[in-house]
């Protein structure tokens, strides 16, 4: 039975092996992503606190449209720390804004857009969430002193570096079929560990501790073998995880057996709309009293995400994302009445279906980031590691292949 599951662990590793490198070698990369963006680019996060009080978000908008006066603004992100700059997101190709060129409600982004542009989940079909605009609709965001108003920084996500490293990641930047073959890939690798795990376990008590640890001091054979062995064993669990979340990222059937496994409904529902009043009157609740409501009801939260529809009929929404938050987008949500402001529909985190809260864990587990530092290092060493064990098997069959050639040499008698 071994020889059956070393045969598929080989010539799945080899099959795939440089796929795997690639992936884990780009993974390593990508786990640090914020940290290196904000250590590269600290002009873009950072401000000196001051003394004088922050300028409202109707005087940040008039800072950006005197900066870019095609712009429209999707959004605004505004943190509790005063020190961190607040984030813009704008519209994609600088497109105008609402009627006259006024942002509407002081230029809130759709739900729909804020959950792509924060890797936010995706409709069964694989593209936007229902409602939503495409990518072609997402812009750069800027960076502004919430003090002064002054343009700090404007990044692009879809120009980045970590952006292109992303695209080789998922997909070899060869869109669909690119992303099919990852996927496939990580569905091999799955298969990889648990053969893996298979042809390691000892046979006895003495094995098991040859196998559980890497004789340095022995031929490079030895060590190879050891390497691929032990290390593996003590990284297999890891990687395991890590390839099941990728499968499930990929390949949307993942996201639709979760949800019938837990009951939970297949597509978001759809937000809340506001009532619309008579003669289609500008919207008169905006960003300014919406953050204003969001830090009554959350008043020590870390930040708080505000974003207006576009449609006449939007609602407004507010994430609220609270201290001690699993993860980023683990935020309450609030919708409200853009002419009114009334409270059409409040949902916490802990509130939402059970199969949104587990696709919503793919991403932070699968990069490291579900419990901070420690994760990231753990998965900064485990994806290292991962990249080395196609080539310590590639040598491990080369030796083997090499050695029963020797043997099947037939020996010349000398006379």
């Amino acid at each position: 039975m071994k020889l059956f599951f070393r045969r598929i662990h080989l010539y799945l590793g080899l099959v795939s092996g440089l796929f795997l490198v690639v992936v884990c070698l780009t993974g390593s990369i990508l786990v640090f992503e914020e940290e290196l963006e904000h250590a590269f680019h600290r002009e873009r996060y950072v401000v000196e606190a001051a003394t004088t009080p922050r300028l409202s978000l109707a005087q940040l908008t008039a800072a950006v449209r005197a900066a870019k006066p095609k712009a429209r603004i999707n959004g605004f992100k505004v943190y509790a720390d005063p020190t961190r700059t607040v984030e813009v997101n704008l519209g994609g190709a600088g497109r105008p804004g609402g009627p006259q060129g006024e942002p509407r409600g002081a230029g809130m982004a759709s739900q729909a857009e804020r959950q792509g542009q924060r890797g936010g989940e995706r409709s069964p079909a694989g593209g936007p969430a229902k409602g939503g605009p495409g990518k072609g609709d997402r812009g750069p965001t800027l960076f502004l002193n919430p003090y002064t108003g002054a343009v700090l920084g404007e990044f692009n996500k879809q120009q980045s570096f970590f952006h292109f490293i992303e695209e080789i990641h998922r997909g070899l930047v060869a869109g669909r079929v690119g992303k099919l073959v990852m996927g496939i890939n990580s569905s091999i690798f799955v298969f990889i560990l648990g053969t893996g795990l298979v042809l390691w376990w000892p046979a006895t008590r003495r094995a098991l501790s040859s196998r559980l640890r890497v004789k340095w001091d022995a031929s490079w054979k030895r060590v190879t073998y050891d390497w691929h062995t032990a290390l593996g064993f003590y990284s297999s669990v890891f990687l395991l995880i890590m390839a099941l979340t990728g499968v499930g990222m990929a390949f949307d059937w993942v996201g639709k057996g979760i949800n019938t496994l837990t009951h939970s409904p297949q597509q978001r529902p759809e937000p809340p709309t506001s009532t619309l009043p008579a003669g289609l009157a500008p919207a008169a609740f905006g960003a300014d009293a919406a953050l204003a409501l969001a830090r009554q009801q959350a008043p020590d939260a870390k930040s708080y995400i505000l974003q207006l529809p576009k449609a006449p009929d939007g609602s407004v929404q507010v994430g609220i994302l609270r201290p001690g938050a699993l993860m980023e987008r683990a935020t309450d949500d609030v919708y409200l009445d853009q002419y009114t402001g009334q409270v059409l529909r409040q949902q916490a985190y802990a509130e939402k279906p059970v199969g949104q809260r587990i696709r919503g864990l793919f991403k932070p587990i699968h990069t490291g980031a579900i419990f901070g530092w420690p994760t990231k290092v753990l998965a900064f060493v485990v994806v290292l590691l991962g990249a080395t064990f196609p080539i310590t098997g590639t040598l491990m069959w080369l030796n083997r292949t090499r050695k029963s050639r020797k043997k099947s040499v037939p020996r010349v008698a000398v006379a």
